[in-house]
């Protein structure tokens, strides 16, 4: 074998190497390629749920806010409507004392007051009902500013029982109130 013949083989074997040096490198680079597209891949997939998934809770955070707010809306206008209405209510009442039938409530009053408290009692009420409280036999006391209806305690002032309009729309609010919204709703 000559020199020529061994630098020639030399050469092929560096060339077949660096072959095989650049085809490992090319397929390390392929290799490494694909990794870093699937892990790019993977980060925006798991990204993108993740946006999906934060996006999905304000919304419906945003959604459940609105909700709230327009209930709190409704109540708001029910409760300016309950206001209203009771206003109108006490005007009826104040009209409804300058009815006949008035007169026989403040009556009805008397009586129911004799049975709960004692026979003889002081009946306070407007100066307007002073002249039929006393038609009806009952000791009329102070004056007491009042839509109507009376305050009646017995002879020694240890009991006492308020029949007067805004004490009676007082305690049955709810009553009243339930009553209204279920003829608006």
């Amino acid at each position: 074998m000559s020199i020529d013949s061994f630098v020639l083989e030399i050469e092929n074997r560096k060339k077949k190497d660096i072959e095989t040096l650049d085809k490992e490198s090319d397929e390390k680079k392929t290799a490494i390629e694909s990794k870093k597209s699937t892990a790019i891949k993977e980060l925006q997939e798991s990204y993108a749920n993740e946006a999906k998934i934060k996006s999905d809770r304000e919304a419906a955070r945003i959604v459940e806010a609105g909700k709230l707010d327009a209930k709190k809306i409704l109540f708001d206008a029910i409760n300016i409507n309950l206001d209203s209405t009771f206003e109108i209510i006490k005007q009826e009442l104040k009209d409804y004392t300058k009815t006949p039938t008035y007169k026989k409530i403040l009556k009805t009053m008397v009586e129911s007051s004799k049975k709960r408290l004692d026979k003889e009692i002081i009946v306070h009420c407007r100066k307007e009902d002073d002249t039929v409280l006393k038609d009806l036999g009952v000791t009329v006391g102070s004056s007491i500013q009042t839509l109507g209806g009376i305050v009646a305690e017995n002879q020694d002032g240890t009991k006492e029982l308020d029949l007067t309009f805004e004490e009676l729309l007082r305690t049955h609010e709810d009553e009243i109130k339930n009553t209204i919204l279920e003829k608006m709703l």
